[in-house]
């Protein structure tokens, strides 16, 4: 574990007032809004040095951003909207088995993995169909 600096305690104060996942540039703007002269490289280090102390998840975009959201205290998994990035965690007790029995089958110890599935949320795939219907007909 990191040893606390401003900074750092600063980046996770941020994150207590934020939904969802934001970049480090996100975090980075608000701290310069709210006067603080943090650097962005220090905002960079500080949301990596978070993540790897499990306090916070990691995802990236298809575009290979990395993405942070203060993060519940227990395993967990992803599901993730690839139209609006609405994340949702999940318990997985059946990967969890089938990581153990992979890892131990190929004698590996200490292991462990993440999971993200990606699809498109039901609100999106709403949007998408009132899109997709021709306009001013209805239906009897």
């Amino acid at each position: 574990m990191a040893r606390t600096t401003r900074q750092r305690a600063a980046v996770r104060d941020v994150f207590r007032d934020l939904e969802g996942f934001h970049s480090a540039q996100e975090v980075h703007a608000r701290l310069r809004e709210a006067g603080d002269p943090v650097g962005l490289s220090t905002v960079y280090r500080a949301v990596q040095s978070l993540a790897d102390d499990g306090e916070l998840d990691s995802i990236r975009t298809d575009t290979g951003e990395a993405l942070y959201r203060r993060c519940s205290p227990r395993h967990h998994h992803h599901l993730v909207c690839r139209v609006c990035g609405l994340t949702v965690e999940v318990a997985g007790p059946t990967v969890e088995r089938w990581a153990d029995r992979v890892a131990d089958e190929h004698g590996f110890a200490d292991v462990s993995h993440t999971l993200e599935i990606v699809g498109t949320c039901s609100a999106c795939r709403g949007t998408a169909r009132a899109q997709a219907a021709p306009s001013g007909r209805t239906t009897a």
